[in-house]
């Protein structure tokens, strides 16, 4: 019996213990989830009592060097649907396939998905929108906000860029500078009940967007617009594959133009130029032919340049002084370097020629023994000095580098090769920036778009400074080389880019593509002005053209019309006098 009575007052204590810590446990938990918790199962809870959308915030406007708006946005809206809170599916249903043209199969399928929120379609026409709006459909919502507009459609197209669905740069001037352009996008909260319902008398809450920075740049429309007028008339004219042309500041390297014909309608970006169907295509293949289609062949593609390079050996070579301006060579219309016969392009040979008369007649046997006097490591050493294996920075994405032999893969046919433009690829814009330094007196310059971003309400946020470059060449090596290519247009090969009473200087080309012998060519014209102090500089290529190719007679007198065009706009004046005593240094 004793025993019995202490066995039941351990249990009643044991049972006590128990009621006492389960008690304290939950009482802990309660405490652990009141206060430790407390903000983990309020976001719980307000999420399950308000529906979330968003507003797209405006992206900054490009305006030109005019002001002039070449990027902005038009309202557009986005068109959803909230299943809890629809009560005729089959009118929502019907309502949204007319309004939006979309099939019934793929409506309905968002219709009664039971989610918290379904997009039906995005970038609605805000006509459209307001038409849905006024059905004052239960569980619909018309949101307004914003799409990247262009409009000039295709003017400059693979260098502005584009946006995708989300208002988020693709590619181009609209991606590098994204983080300035992009605002923050703002909501709208709408509080439910715990089926999801909207709350009768409950007021929308809204956090307003920011609107994106503005960006101003260096491209002038009306040069860009006239640009691809002649690339275009070009490119029929030739049958050709591609024109392109480049025009910037070469004191500055503020860029004016890039054409890259065929553009691209930048309001339709995913729509295929120059072809007729899409029909049977996948659609890698499709990707494909858009990311060629969006490519921009002045920094994304490297290409021989052929005798333009020659302003580059010529100046590595007076600056080196293993030539002189009065150097006289011998061309029977070949050299030979080992084994190889390299041709001139002048079969029958240019006879005895100074240096300079070289340049004008673009010789190559000229050049060939100049690069054979430079030798391998000091031509290399210039190709470095003239940052010709660097990337310009400029201020687009993509931007591929030189293609050069190594040092000691570079044999003496390699570096006669070399010395007048082939065996090697480089960009348009890279050999541009370079000669612009040899041109400008010696300075390299940074190729830019980019010249303030400033806020929606126009203050200043950014003043995009490009610091001076090297000094790679002395001013008076680029004094004698501006000299030199001036003659190549008022007396030399260059002479179709000539203008009456103006000083232009420039360098024709003519490269053959890979493999040799397929009959497929590059023509280019590069021309500066005014000679003595040049304003601007250019570069046109024309990809394959049809028929005659040589690029003294095809594409030097399109660049001079272009330039005959450009400058008074520019306000480059007429120089009606000559310098008869001005002499080679």
């Amino acid at each position: 019996m004793h025993w019995s009575k202490t066995y039941h007052r351990t249990g009643v204590v044991i049972l006590t213990c128990c009621i006492i810590i389960g008690l304290t446990s939950l009482l802990g938990r309660l405490a652990y989830l009141m206060i430790v918790q407390s903000d983990y199962y309020n976001e719980l809870s307000e999420e399950l009592h308000t529906r979330e959308r968003k507003i797209k915030a405006a992206r900054g406007t490009i305006y030109d060097a005019n002001g002039t708006v070449i990027a902005t946005n038009k309202t557009v809206c986005t068109i959803s649907v909230i299943y809890n809170q629809i009560k005729d599916p089959e009118k929502v249903i019907e309502v949204l396939c007319s309004e939006l043209e979309l099939e019934e199969e793929q409506v309905r399928k968002k219709v009664e998905k039971y989610t918290a929120r379904e997009i039906i379609k995005t970038n609605v026409e805000k006509s459209i929108g307001d038409k849905i709006r006024e059905y004052d459909l239960a569980g619909v919502k018309v949101d307004e906000d914003y799409k990247r507009y262009y409009p000039y459609d295709s003017l400059a197209s693979k260098v502005l860029g584009f946006t995708g669905s989300d208002n988020q740069g693709i590619i181009g001037l609209e991606v590098y500078y994204e983080d300035y352009l992009k605002g923050l996008d703002g909501r709208i909260l709408t509080l439910t009940d715990a089926a999801g319902i909207e709350v009768d008398d409950a007021a929308e809450d809204r956090i307003e967007p920011i609107a994106g920075n503005d960006l101003y740049i260096s491209l002038d429309v009306n040069i860009q617009k006239y640009a691809e007028q002649v690339a275009k008339k070009v490119m029929e004219e030739k049958q050709a594959k591609q024109v392109s042309i480049l025009l910037m500041n070469p004191q500055n390297g503020e860029i004016l133009a890039m054409v890259n014909v065929p553009e691209f309608n930048l309001n339709e970006p995913f729509v295929l130029t120059n072809i007729e169907t899409t029909d049977g295509l996948t659609d890698k293949e499709k990707q494909d032919l858009l990311n060629k289609m969006w490519r921009n062949s002045i920094i994304n593609d490297t290409y021989e340049p052929g005798s333009i390079f020659k302003v580059i050996t010529g100046a590595a070579a007076l600056e080196e002084g293993v030539v002189s301006v009065d150097d006289t060579f011998s061309c029977p219309g070949f050299y030979v370097v080992e084994d190889r016969k390299i041709r001139c392009a002048k079969v029958t040979g240019h006879g005895v020629e100074t240096f300079v008369e070289g340049t004008m007649n673009s010789c190559n046997p000229v050049f060939i023994q100049v690069g054979l006097r430079l030798g391998v490591d000091r031509f290399y050493s210039y190709f470095q000095q003239f940052q010709l294996l660097k990337k310009t920075g400029v201020d687009l994405p993509g931007e591929a580098t030189t293609i050069m032999h190594k040092p000691e893969n570079m044999g003496e046919v390699e570096l006669a090769t070399v010395s007048f433009g082939q065996s090697f690829q480089v960009t348009p814009l890279r050999l541009l920036t370079t000669i612009s330094a040899i041109v400008n007196g010696g300075t390299m310059v940074t190729p830019h778009f980019g010249v303030e971003v400033r806020s929606a309400d126009g203050e200043t946020i950014k003043k995009l400074d490009y610091e001076e470059g090297e000094t790679i060449l002395s001013e008076e090596i680029s004094e004698t080389m501006r000299q030199i290519l001036e003659k190549v247009v008022s007396e030399g090969g260059g002479k179709k880019a000539y203008i009456e009473g103006y000083s232009i200087g420039g360098k024709t080309a003519t490269s053959e593509k890979l493999p040799r012998g397929n009959g497929k060519y590059i023509s280019a014209f590069m021309g500066f002005a005014p000679a003595d102090n040049p304003e601007i500089i250019g570069i046109m290529t024309i990809d394959e053209p049809v028929g005659i190719y040589y690029g003294g007679t095809i594409a030097a007198p399109v660049m001079g019309d272009l330039f005959a065009n450009i400058f008074p706009y520019l306000g480059i004046e007429k120089t009606n006098t000559v310098d008869e005593n001005a002499t080679l240094q």
